[in-house]
């Protein structure tokens, strides 16, 4: 008889870790068992429905940058299955990837159903067994493997589990796994906009500028890059990123905190004071609402005066140095009071999960519990928005899959 692998959700690294254990060793029976009615959701609506299957960073030590947590530890995976190799597994299977000018790869057909269907393919042809509708209660560890407990009564019997069941919102969540002895990084949002409802800048919903720098005030921590004014506040991959390496230090202040935006961080002060302070006799007669010459959406520029306490009407000549100084803080560290958090579409992950430390980055195995493995995003892992959580859910299932399959050295 060969062994039996229960794989504890119906997720990305839950169905990548099911169908290569069962086309590695065909003599395994491999189940997954999934709480809800659906399966891959998270795959279906990520990157709006198209799936940002992972990024095209090649190298290593660049792509374990993207992690807020975990770097140290995706390393490890990277070394044996990478971008290189998720493009390959994918390829071999009929889905070819296209890369996205920001690095983003998606399947070429731009939908996500496309992974979702070689996934599903994938399960039928090595025979994965598939049962929704299944909450799984407890695990209790005995002699021959696992006992598998779940909320409708049901007792199944393993050799191996792979908890691959995402993420979750609040620690209680994780007591199941706790009573197996393991720890848990308290969890806490990651990758989410910033809230100013009562802010006069949401009125400038819409407009979005491609280099700007956000800053968390009173700390070092800060972001560069594209960034959009929505109805309630802030967005835009800047925000996004800055959210997650900032993640612990904003949960600890209940989202309400101060955030510097500069417009223009590839111009110095100085720089900027002297072409202000030029525009003053240069341009003397013309008005200051008038086209800026600094690249910013002239909606914005107009805000910016108005907020500035400067009338549009008003000449260059006749710009009190008040005002000018009030204008040049406002373009390069505006201060906006952040007050709560909104969910980026779907592109929700949770920092926090089963501490790094009790698991063998080599193999995905509980260091404490021999044969019990983790995949996915219920470990203490988390990426940035580009397709890097998706690179650790494929990288974390084919490892553990490999292992449970006696380690063969299969690449997909």
């Amino acid at each position: 008889m060969g062994k039996t692998v229960y794989i504890i959700g119906g997720g990305a690294s839950g169905f990548f870790c099911a169908v290569n254990a069962a086309r590695m060793d065909p003599q395994l029976k491999v189940v997954i068992v999934e709480k809800s009615n659906k399966l891959l959701s998270k795959v279906k609506i990520s990157g709006g429905g198209r799936c940002n299957v992972t990024h095209a960073c090649f190298e290593i030590a660049e792509m374990v940058k993207r992690y807020p947590r975990g770097g140290h530890f995706v390393k490890k995976l990277f070394h044996q299955f990478f971008t290189t190799d998720t493009i390959e597994w994918f390829k071999k299977r009929g889905v070819l990837l296209k890369t996205e000018a920001d690095g983003r790869m998606f399947p070429a057909t731009d939908t996500s159903q496309t992974i979702i269907d070689c996934l599903l393919e994938e399960a039928r042809r090595y025979s994965v067994d598939i049962r929704m509708q299944c909450a799984v209660t407890a695990i209790e560890p005995v002699a021959s493997g696992f006992r598998i407990h779940t909320a409708k009564g049901e007792v199944f019997h393993s050799d191996y589990v792979c908890i691959a069941c995402g993420g979750f919102p609040r620690e209680t969540q994780f007591q199941w796994l706790k009573d197996l002895g393991h720890s848990i990084e308290v969890p806490v949002p990651s990758l989410f906009t910033f809230n100013s409802p009562r802010h006069p800048i949401i009125q400038l919903m819409g407009v979005s500028v491609e280099d700007a720098k956000v800053t968390v005030a009173g700390t070092k921590l800060q972001q560069r890059g594209a960034l959009l004014i929505t109805h309630w506040g802030i967005s835009g991959p800047v925000v996004l990123r800055l959210s997650a390496w900032a993640a612990r230090e904003l949960a600890g202040v209940q989202w309400e905190f101060r955030a510097l935006i500069n417009w223009l961080p590839e111009l110095p002060e100085p720089v900027l004071r002297a072409r202000i302070g030029a525009w003053r006799s240069e341009k003397a007669a013309q008005k200051t609402g008038g086209k800026n010459e600094l690249g910013l959406p002239n909606r914005l520029w107009q805000f910016l005066l108005a907020y500035s306490g400067i009338d549009e009407q008003k000449r260059w000549a006749d710009l009190p140095s008040k005002n000018q100084n009030q204008l040049i803080k406002n373009l390069l560290e505006m201060e906006l009071p952040v007050q709560g958090k909104t969910t980026y579409k779907d592109e929700f992950v949770t920092a926090g999960g089963v501490a790094l430390a009790e698991i063998d980055a080599q193999t995905m195995m509980s260091k404490k519990v021999p044969g019990l493995f983790f995949t996915g995003e219920v470990i203490d892992v988390d990426g940035i928005t580009g397709g890097y959580n998706f690179q650790n859910a494929w990288s974390t299932g084919f490892i553990a899959a490999r292992m449970m399959a006696g380690g063969t050295n299969d690449a997909g």
